[in-house]
């Protein structure tokens, strides 16, 4: 009996043996494949060799399904706006080694700074960010013993055709936005917020009527632009660098909520850490976009009558639309008898993943996308909101 038992002992523990290894071998193929998947691989490395503990806590408990299903939901999110961001800082960002692909496109690096005269910087930044969100958090899950995110086979749309782009599948599209523009007012009112169901105006209406680069398109966009001291840049130009302004902070506002909004669900506290530390950084890209949009020179697109209007002049001006005012107002929380409060909004958690998916199908990111990448992408999202803690 006593010889029986240890036998089956020693089976056991050669199990688990043979199970530990195969996971440890599933670990280590995801990191030497999966961190490389759209341009990510130098960056995923560089993570890794600087000493990110990928496999420190696998002895502490086990994720929930819920769990697992926000952090993938988050991965995927993080993922589109890795490859959003790296089209953005091909042609009007940094190009090293941090953040690499692209040469750089002088022409809308000089609209763009129009804006701001760290605006590369910051783009390049702001995509170094979101290549570690994406890939912590997939790591993260192979360290829990659970599936990554990848959406490799959903890079199938057309790169900008302008010099500086790479020539790669994408996943997003910037060449047909309509970008909804209500956070501007939206985080100055007082007496509204999206979670009691209000409503706000677009600082830009002319971005909600139609389809607009954010991005040159092809160097046909560039025409007219003379390099300078004193650069001349054409109003078409200027134009889609102030798309791209706008379109910084709607998406980044987007992250600013979508954190709070799902952290609510979370039942592991260290899952949860994940996500009040990662969507901090979010909000501050928005903040810091929030501001550059702000100094967008108003201007009508000659090609197709976009306006920017001046939003410190009639009928626009006011704390609605001042220019300056990228600190959110105090307004409603959680009850109307309640003080007005500075928050971040919205945050409720009911239905947060899809209203993601749905305001970045809206803006027009995936125009020219398959139906099966919908199809996982509200997947994802459905099993993120269905979540319990």
């Amino acid at each position: 009996m006593q010889q029986q038992s240890k036998s089956s002992q020693e089976e056991t523990e050669m199990e688990q043996h043979a199970q530990k290894t195969k996971l440890m071998t599933s670990r280590r193929s995801f990191l030497g494949k999966g961190l490389v998947a759209g341009g990510a691989g130098i960056i995923g490395a560089g993570l890794l060799a600087n000493g990110l503990p990928v496999f420190a806590e696998e002895g502490k408990a086990s994720l929930t399904s819920g769990d697992v299903a926000i952090l993938r939901f988050l991965s995927a999110a993080e993922i589109i706006e890795t490859d959003l961001w790296q089209q953005y800082n091909e042609l009007g960002g940094i190009q090293d080694s941090e953040v690499p692909g692209g040469s750089g496109s002088p022409g809308y690096v000089a609209a763009l700074t129009v804006l701001d005269g760290d605006m590369p910087q910051y783009i390049h930044d702001n995509t170094e960010d979101e290549f570690s969100h994406f890939t912590f958090i997939n790591a993260y899950l192979v360290s829990k013993g659970a599936e990554p995110v990848n959406l490799d086979k959903f890079r199938t749309l057309p790169s900008s055709k302008a010099t500086g782009a790479q020539q790669i599948g994408r996943l997003t599209n910037l060449m047909q936005l309509t970008v909804d523009t209500s956070y501007w007012t939206k985080y100055r009112s007082r007496t509204g917020n999206p979670d009691f169901g209000d409503t706000f105006p677009p600082a830009i209406p002319g971005l909600l009527k139609g389809q607009f680069p954010a991005i040159p398109r092809n160097d046909n966009d560039l025409k007219g632009f003379k390099p300078g001291n004193t650069p001349t840049i054409p109003a078409h130009l200027q134009a889609i660098a102030n798309t791209a302004g706008f379109h910084f902070a709607f998406i980044e506002q987007g992250g600013t909520s979508l954190y709070p909004s799902l952290a609510q669900r979370v039942s592991n506290p260290e899952v949860l850490r994940i996500l009040l530390s990662i969507g901090p950084t979010e909000t501050a890209h928005f903040q810091t976009w929030h501001d550059k949009a702000g100094n967008a020179p108003a201007l009508t697109d000659p090609t197709n009558g976009l306006v920017f209007p001046n939003l410190n002049a009639s009928p626009f001006g006011g704390e609605d639309f001042q220019t300056n005012l990228i600190m959110p107002e105090p307004t409603i929380f959680l009850n109307r008898k309640f003080p007005p409060v500075s928050i971040i909004r919205p945050t409720e958690t009911q239905g947060a993943a899809m209203g993601a998916v749905k305001a970045l199908t809206n803006d027009g990111l995936f125009i020219g996308q398959s139906k099966e990448f919908f199809a996982l992408l509200n997947q994802l999202a459905q099993q993120a909101d269905a979540a319990q803690r």
